[in-house]
């Protein structure tokens, strides 16, 4: 509604960043990219989790927007959960630190069926 704009300076061009529900777990900064091909999960966060044991081995090879080249080794198929929509979400797996936990691209757009707007 219009009054959810109230404090916000307009155009507002912020990230879309949300928290999302994986198995039981409430995920904080998630990053919503309609810019990205592929759903991204940061090792760290199965570990946590203790997820680790459900990881596929795979290889895959991504590049930034400032071309830097991140190779995968592994993903991982998790259930995810957004306002009672539950959808299996297979997820490349990173280390490092990416400023986020998840990073969600257009595969999880297309399968939940959403277009985001950081304005809504």
């Amino acid at each position: 509604m219009e009054e959810d704009a109230d404090g916000l300076l307009l155009p507002h061009n912020d990230a879309l960043v949300i928290f999302l529900n994986v198995l039981d777990l409430k995920i904080k900064r998630v990053l919503v990219d309609p810019g990205s091909s592929t759903n991204i999960i940061q090792w760290r966060v199965l570990e946590q989790a203790k997820l680790t044991g459900s990881i596929v081995a795979t290889t895959k090879l991504l590049a930034g927007f400032n071309l830097a080249r991140v190779t995968t080794r592994e993903k991982i198929l998790l259930p995810t959960n957004v306002e009672g929509v539950t959808k299996p979400i297979v997820f490349e797996v990173v280390e490092g630190d990416m400023g986020y936990n998840i990073i969600l691209g257009r595969p999880w757009l297309d399968e939940m069926k959403v277009v985001p707007s950081p304005y809504h």
